[in-house]
């Protein structure tokens, strides 16, 4: 059985060296990272009955602090992300999703999906090629799957046109490089 977790006060010390150690393993935005730091000092504050809000100021200066060193970039997060996601074959609607979770800003947001000049058709042939999915699946059950294929894309973020013609294409027309 573990042992049970022992709890110190939050300080401006240990929360600069949990958020370090965080950022360390992981790219995070600032809104995560708060989040993350919060939840830190919820669970220290339940354990020792303290009041979490005395240490929102100490939270503020630490998420600023990780800001102003360049240890968090919302603006590379979201690029990284976007592009990282956008290879696996993901769609634009999934991803915006997905980083608007992560707490990426309305305008950050905007700014990277303008950005955006991969093709919708091509991300759709890569999800379907790593699902197995119309040209890529088995022949003998290509017809049979046609329709839980085309929900699958759908679901995905793909619209239904997309979708149609990734199933139902041949493949090598859609990937020439996947």
């Amino acid at each position: 059985m573990p042992a049970e977790r022992r709890y110190k006060k939050p300080t401006e010390v240990r929360l600069l060296r949990a958020a370090v150690h965080y950022l360390e393993r992981y790219a995070s935005t600032e809104a995560n990272l708060r989040k993350v730091l919060d939840r830190k000092i919820y669970q220290a504050c339940q354990a020792l009955d303290l009041d979490p809000g005395d240490f929102a100021e100490m939270l503020d200066t630490i998420v600023e602090k990780c800001v102003r060193t360049g240890m968090v970039n919302d603006l590379g997060f979201a690029e990284m992300k976007f592009a990282s996601l956008r290879r696996k074959g993901q769609s634009k609607k999934k991803i915006e999703a997905h980083l608007r979770a992560k707490g990426v800003p309305p305008q950050i947001l905007e700014t990277v999906l303008a950005e955006d000049t991969s093709d919708e058709l091509d991300a759709a042939a890569r999800y379907a090629k790593r699902r197995r999915f119309g040209p890529f699946a088995d022949p003998a059950k290509r017809a049979d799957r046609r329709t839980k294929d085309l929900a699958a894309m759908c679901r995905a973020g793909f619209d239904y046109e997309t979708a149609r013609r990734v199933i139902d294409g041949d493949g090598g027309e859609l990937t020439n490089e996947t």
